[in-house]
């Protein structure tokens, strides 16, 4: 296991203390990098967006972002503090940035990744790693999670339009997630999964 993935596990875990690699010792922290915001971060910052398959609550989400608050201004690769930020949106996407211009995140393993959120699954009541939802928000301005089979579906129910506004959890840069995370169906790869004969 990489170090910011042990890092990353013990926090949201909620272990205060990080175990150095190789050696099983646990050290404190005492060189912190502030977050910054997300806005001030470059373009090609490394991204990762997760999902949640339903809405957080207050308390979940409080309980997410302290951890992951208290992560992320402790995350170092190979001795170096990381410039980085995170943002919530509509109480459903997490989403982390590492500015890489000046240090890049070692070992950056998006399973690794993925198995420290589902370790903080049980605490928050939802997953924040769901696998092939695809995200929209309906009518009333809600934000929907199905499978593409259902997405399909809704479309051809009408439910569903090349004008609905749909999310991109694939993005991998801050580029990426500022052009192209919030689309309209007809602009996003959704579009594929809309039924031919939907009118527009």
């Amino acid at each position: 296991m990489t170090s910011w993935i042990g890092d990353f596990f013990d926090f949201l875990v909620g272990v205060g203390e990080a175990i150095t690699p190789g050696t099983g010792e646990k050290t404190n922290r005492t060189s912190e990098m502030p977050l910054v915001r997300i806005e001030d971060l470059p373009d090609s910052s490394r991204t990762w967006v997760f999902g949640a398959d339903h809405s957080l609550d207050e308390g979940a989400t409080d309980l997410l972002l302290r951890e992951v608050d208290r992560f992320l201004a402790q995350w170092h690769a190979h001795g170096s503090p990381l410039t980085t930020a995170r943002d919530w949106k509509y109480g459903r996407f997490l989403t982390v940035a590492v500015d890489q211009s000046t240090a890049g995140a070692s070992g950056c393993s998006i399973d690794g990744l993925f198995r420290s959120l589902k370790a903080l699954e049980s605490r928050l009541g939802a997953s924040l790693v769901p696998r092939g939802l695809v995200f929209y928000k309906d009518a009333k301005g809600a934000i929907q999670s199905v499978d593409r089979e259902q997405f399909t579906a809704l479309s051809g129910e009408g439910k569903i339009k090349p004008t609905t506004r749909v999310f991109d959890p694939t993005v991998t840069t801050l580029g990426e997630w500022r052009a192209r995370f919030e689309l309209d169906a007809a602009s996003s790869w959704h579009s594929g999964l809309l039924r031919d004969q939907q009118p527009v």
